[in-house]
């Protein structure tokens, strides 16, 4: 395995990411315990994991949680594991998590359930935990790996396991992934085990998540990236998704988690996070996240401007 970066750097820049995130967090948490009771009351923590789609509806979540009168914090640039401990440690009060991501890398199960099994059973082993799920958008973001379109038609390439059959073959193939899925449950190893082929070690190159879109648009010198199916760059950059013929992956459901304490506080958080995610589904997430990652806008202009076209934000009486 090589990296875009050195791997001391970039093992450096990730924990200095997770704990400036965590630190910043934490110091939210401990500004609203100072405040008089009623602010401190009204006062909320939304984490968010560090790329465009978690930024977008932490930045979604946040005006209009602050539309309805919250004072409202966002802790962004966590990794998955760093925003769920701090979900379960109640530094954070909300974010929004997908379903796959709870099932295989939170409790460790790799049963093959619909949708809507997937769902139940990650609502019920969370509950045990303090947190609640709350009803989920049509958002299924899962994990997939990405070729050229033009590549992947000269090569006769539709799905992983035509990709595996060539790769057992003897043809190589160069791969561009972010590091956390080197490591997840739901990752390459057990991804190439499930379809019985492997990337040669040296063929496979982590770099940030950004730049995997990037490199397979502009370099010849990967061939395959590992993305997200919602991702507005996929279809900008004339990017094709391999099918999941053996259905590794799990479905994603986006949906708001909240920790049960503060839905106790704040009873009205449910309606209006449901309300948010019964919005966003696939098509709706992957424009936002094109005007963000393709054309270049702001986050904060992208989640505003949606926001507005929801008629959500109208300000309670």
């Amino acid at each position: 395995m090589t990296a875009v970066e050195r791997p001391d750097r970039v093992g450096t820049a990730r924990r200095r990411c997770l704990a400036g995130a965590l630190a910043v967090a934490t110091a939210f948490l401990l500004a609203a315990t100072t405040l008089a009771p009623r602010a401190a009351a009204q006062s909320l923590v939304l984490g968010a994991k560090d790329f465009t789609e978690q930024l977008l509806v932490a930045e979604m979540t946040s005006q209009l949680l602050r539309a309805k009168g919250f004072t409202v914090h966002v802790g962004a640039g966590f990794t998955t594991g760093g925003v769920r401990r701090a979900h379960e440690a109640g530094v954070v009060d909300v974010y929004w998590e997908y379903t796959g991501t709870s099932l295989t890398a939170f409790h460790g199960i790799r049963d093959k359930l619909a949708p809507e099994e997937a769902f139940a059973r990650v609502k019920q082993l969370d509950a045990q935990k303090g947190l609640v799920w709350l009803r989920p958008s049509r958002v299924n973001n899962t994990y997939g790996l990405a070729m050229r379109r033009a590549d992947a038609a000269k090569k006769g390439i539709v799905s992983i396991s035509d990709l595996a059959a060539k790769a057992r073959s003897g043809e190589r193939f160069t791969l561009a992934t972010n590091g956390e899925f080197l490591v997840r449950p739901d990752g390459l190893g057990p991804l190439q085990r499930a379809y019985g082929f492997a990337f040669e070690p040296d063929a496979v190159t982590t770099m940030a998540t950004g730049t995997v879109y990037d490199v397979l648009r502009r370099s010849s010198s990967f061939d395959v990236g590992v993305v997200f199916a919602t991702d507005g760059r996929v279809p900008a950059f004339d990017l094709v998704l391999l099918q999941d013929d053996r259905d590794f992956f799990p479905s994603y459901l986006l949906a708001p988690v909240v920790r049960r304490t503060t839905l106790e506080r704040h009873p009205e958080l449910a309606p209006l996070l449901e309300a948010l995610s019964a919005r966003l589904d696939d098509a709706t997430m992957a424009n936002l996240n094109a005007l963000v990652d393709v054309h270049k806008r702001g986050i904060d202009d992208v989640a505003a401007e949606f926001m507005r076209s929801t008629g959500l934000l109208t300000p309670q009486p």
